[in-house]
């Protein structure tokens, strides 16, 4: 690296006190408006991994809810507070299909969660076999 290309080495309070949670607003039609999406924290994107693919079975992938689970910590109201919370998700698995999956591959690109992601953990699993 050059002295041209020299970058500003972050401290610890650079880092901590960094603003990097970023929303979108996201059409969704069916349900007559659009919602704002965040880009979950840390803690959420393990949490969220672990729902998937549960630390006491790792036999199996549990592909169940996926896409309800993701969007029930990502949705947020205008202040950026959760909008919903883990006991509503199997609400949000009763609304449209369309619907969700539409706010759900938003969160995806949002939060860099690609379908290969999705795919590693189904292959950190034993025999990377998923949920019927």
């Amino acid at each position: 690296m050059t002295d041209g290309d020299a970058k500003k080495v972050l401290g610890k309070d650079d880092i901590l006190n960094a603003d990097d949670i970023v929303t979108e607003t996201v059409d969704v039609p069916e349900w007559g408006g659009s919602v704002i999406i965040k880009t979950i924290t840390a803690r959420q994107r393990d949490a969220w991994e672990a729902s998937i693919v549960p630390l006491g079975n790792r036999k199996k992938m549990n592909m169940v809810d996926i896409r309800a689970k993701l969007l029930a910590v990502c949705i947020v109201n205008e202040d950026g507070g959760r909008m919903f919370t883990d006991a509503d998700v199997a609400k949000l698995t009763r609304k449209s299909g369309k619907a969700v999956d539409r706010v759900f591959s938003a969160a995806q690109k949002l939060n860099k969660i690609s379908d290969d992601d999705v795919e590693e953990l189904a292959g950190n699993c034993e025999g990377g076999a998923a949920a019927d």
